[in-house]
């Protein structure tokens, strides 16, 4: 197969792709998730015209001159409010959130007042609606209050029980399924011969998919064998994603591609005009799509931020963008040759408020600290001319 560019690759990644079905979910697990259906009030917040202030609830034209001096005929506090109606020349004992009694319409904050036991001497003139919240002030009945595709927030958790919905409608988690192959590998934490080297591509793809949103399944290491190859592969047939790492080049001990097609895959592509990242493959099985990455780790990352991410994504109902924003070179660049280069680079502000880009010095895909410690990824097309410093690049943020 011919080597494709990357939007190629992107496109035919996302083709078709349309959201996962709705679940409900309570609310006290709903942080995080995405909002499938949009939420509106089922009431009216606040539910009652409520005080403002502690204070007395009076009649406004009782107190347009002050002072004045009124019968207190009661008390209305948060849950307990007053049954009656009051009268002209009456007051209530009224506390912040408590129900403004029927009749009253203004309350007196305490501070402007003096008290005897059943008298109460308001010293400041009070107008109508002075001190009150009235009923819906933050939202009424019908109104809508959070919108489908929204990942939620705290905020959005304490709007939604304001508003006494004690379950929303989700989008259900992508189950992403990782593979790691090679016998050079193992666990972290196990001790490593001599030929071999401690495996991290699957925990890292692990934790950057739960932060994406979905749910991991890792099935571990596989040895560089067709037949366990395919039996892991096997276990994945109920992923909405599988992920493998590792295999996909055309070595003597590569199975991956082969033990996809035994197992049902559809490959699409393999190989892409990008630099890390090359030996990238995708395919489908039933509507399961299969992401082969590079088995070096930075290779591997770079990938699943380009494909993996707008993935996830696309079946969360989010935005797909490439969210590619402008910045300007803190060092020189050379020119590109055929392949998309994507350059680990630092990040920071400029006292104009841009972007400066500065990318590290090297740039072998096998460098997880460089990755680690780059902020961003300059994006250099293939056939870039010479860039100085100070010259406008596209950059992809690393944010995860």
């Amino acid at each position: 197969m011919a080597l494709i560019p990357v939007e190629e690759a992107r496109a035919r990644i996302l083709k078709g792709v349309a959201p996962l079905p709705a679940e409900d979910v309570k609310l006290a697990h709903a942080l995080g998730r995405v909002l499938a259906k949009p939420l509106k009030a089922s009431r009216h917040q606040p539910p009652f015209d409520a005080s403002a202030m502690d204070g007395y609830a009076v009649i406004a034209a009782d107190v347009a001159a002050a002072p004045a001096s009124l019968k207190l005929v009661g008390l209305s506090a948060a849950g307990h409010g007053f049954k009656g109606r009051l009268k002209r020349g009456q007051c209530v004992r009224i506390f912040t959130g408590a129900p403004v009694p029927k009749g009253a319409d203004a309350v007196v904050i305490q501070e402007n007042t003096e008290a005897s036991a059943h008298e109460i001497k308001v010293l400041s003139a009070a107008k109508p609606e002075q001190n009150i919240r009235f009923a819906g002030l933050d939202f009424r009945k019908g109104d809508a209050l959070l919108p489908a595709g929204l990942t939620l927030g705290a905020r959005d958790i304490g709007l939604a029980a304001a508003a006494n919905a004690p379950k929303l409608a989700v989008r259900r988690r992508p189950v992403v399924a990782l593979i790691s192959t090679g016998d050079e590998l193992v666990l972290p934490g196990q001790r490593p011969r001599a030929d071999q080297i401690v495996t991290s591509n699957s925990h890292a793809l692990a934790a950057m998919a739960e932060h994406l949103g979905a749910t991991v399944v890792n099935l571990g290491l596989v040895p560089d064998k067709l037949k366990a190859t395919e039996r892991a592969i096997h276990k994945a047939a109920k992923a909405d994603i599988l992920v493998t790492t590792g295999g996909a080049s055309v070595g003597d001990h590569d199975y991956v591609q082969e033990a996809l097609t035994n197992s049902g895959v559809a490959i699409d592509f393999w190989k892409i005009a990008m630099r890390p990242g090359k030996p990238f493959m995708y395919g489908r099985r039933r509507g399961q799509h299969v992401l082969g990455l590079p088995g070096n780790p930075v290779s591997a990352l770079v990938c699943a931020r380009l494909f993996l991410k707008p993935l996830i994504n696309a079946l969360l109902g989010l935005p797909a963008g490439d969210d590619l924003v402008e910045a300007r070179l803190g060092a020189s660049m050379k020119e590109n040759d055929s392949r998309q280069d994507y350059v680990r680079a630092t990040l920071v502000e400029a006292a104009d408020g841009s972007r400066i880009a500065t990318p590290f010095a090297k740039q072998d895909s096998s460098m997880q600290r460089t990755f680690r410690e780059a902020q961003a990824l300059i994006v250099r097309p293939p056939f870039a001319k010479v860039a100085g410093p100070g010259d406008v690049v596209k950059i992809l943020r690393l944010d995860f």
